[in-house]
């Protein structure tokens, strides 16, 4: 049986939870994720993970906020006047919302609060600040 490698295609499903058990992302009941080992695609613990394991093989790991989408940065957070966001827009906290960036960038971020005058939003990955544990079963090593 093969044993996956950096370089190797596979083919995994996993369930991504919080640290209080809160399911976040899942592949199970679907296709599963289909990624090479080490191209970059997912968070390189998640990848590192997978090195050594075999087809059926199934494990649960967990990944620190700091090796997955970092700390919460306060400084992505911003308040922005109601008016910068087009007026056709109903309000909701975790509207997903995307904005330029000075260099031309797409900056994707979520409403967190609002009223009349000014609307909060954070640039920071939706998981940022999250300790993340994943259950993998490893489907298949190509």
């Amino acid at each position: 049986m093969a044993v996956a490698a950096a370089g190797n295609r596979v083919k995994v499903h996993y369930t991504g939870t919080l640290q209080d058990g809160t399911p976040f992302d899942s592949s199970v009941g679907g296709e599963p994720l289909e990624i090479t080992i080490g191209e970059g695609g997912l968070i390189p613990a998640f990848e590192q993970s997978l090195i050594g394991m075999e087809s059926g093989e199934s494990k649960t790991i967990q990944i620190t906020a700091e090796d997955a989408y970092g700390s919460h940065d306060g400084e992505l957070v911003h308040q922005v006047p109601r008016e910068m966001i087009a007026l056709d827009v109903e309000m909701e906290v975790g509207l997903p919302l995307q904005a330029q960036g000075p260099e031309g960038q797409v900056v994707h971020m979520a409403v967190v609060a609002f009223d009349e005058e000014t609307v909060t939003v954070d640039a920071n990955h939706p998981l940022a600040g999250q300790d993340l544990t994943f259950a993998i079963e490893m489907v298949e090593v190509a």
